[in-house]
């Protein structure tokens, strides 16, 4: 297919060049950022563009990968004349219906993992979440994930919401997690990385039980001397002492509800 990449961050600097390599034509990348445009542009054979006036309306599908709230206002501008294009978006909570008005072929390609600049993923197992306005936009959404993932569900607005959500918890905030981490382990000069093989068990165990399961520490026995102690040492990081007492309830409250 030829595609127009409406984007240049984290997300399309990944998927832009899957879609490449699996034979897709990639026409041109849009960024605000010319530099950003031809980066990406560079990898993928494409032209770099920063005019929204510049993009053509000779493509198969337009592909936002943008900000939430940047995408409403770049879909009003680059709706008109390419009424017979597939636009899609890439959002893990934006509806659907942000499309609306802008033609009869539109949806959503979104890519469950987070993403980076400095490394490159493997698109096989990434599962894509995919909707469409009508069969053609479905189809094409169905074919872009399929030809890079072998994970490919259909998935409503409504139920995607709920899916980005629980994606924050499992990602964004088990990373801020590690950030914590790091901060107590800064005060007594000690590397990050001597935490690596613990994540790295603790991750590959819910690859077998369910995260309830494999839960340990303090807080599912609600050991209130360990507790104590731990609270104490944070003493001096008021901030992570709330995230402690927060997370360590929520833990024992999902234990004795088993």
């Amino acid at each position: 297919m030829r595609i127009v990449f409406i984007g240049a961050g984290r997300l399309a600097t990944n998927l832009a060049p899957a879609l490449h390599a699996s034979g897709h034509q990639i026409l041109q990348v849009f960024s605000r950022t010319i530099t950003s445009a031809e980066i990406l542009a560079k990898k993928v054979e494409a032209d770099a563009i920063c005019k929204l006036s510049e993009v053509t309306c000779d493509a198969d599908v337009f592909i936002f990968s943008v900000t939430d709230t940047a995408l409403p206002q770049l879909i009003a501008q680059l709706g008109k004349g390419r009424k017979h294009s597939v636009f899609l978006h890439t959002a893990g909570s934006v509806p659907m219906s942000v499309f609306t008005g802008i033609g009869s072929h539109y949806g959503v390609l979104y890519p469950m993992q987070t993403f980076s600049k400095e490394r490159s993923i493997d698109f096989s197992h990434v599962p894509f979440f995919i909707e469409g306005s009508d069969a053609q936009a479905l189809s094409v959404a169905e074919s872009l994930a399929s030809s890079v993932s072998d994970n490919i569900r259909q998935l409503s607005s409504e139920a995607r919401r709920h899916l980005h959500l629980a994606a924050v918890f499992a990602c964004n905030f088990a990373n801020h997690c590690y950030q914590l981490s790091a901060e107590i382990l800064e005060k007594y000069q000690l590397p990050f990385d001597v935490m690596l093989p613990l994540i790295d068990e603790t991750a590959a165990k819910v690859h077998e039980l369910m995260p309830r399961d494999a839960q340990t520490g303090p807080a599912i026995r609600y050991d209130e001397n360990v507790m104590q102690a731990q609270l104490q040492l944070l003493s001096d990081m008021p901030r992570l002492a709330d995230v402690y007492r927060l997370l360590s309830d929520s833990i024992h409250q999902s234990h004795i509800q088993r």
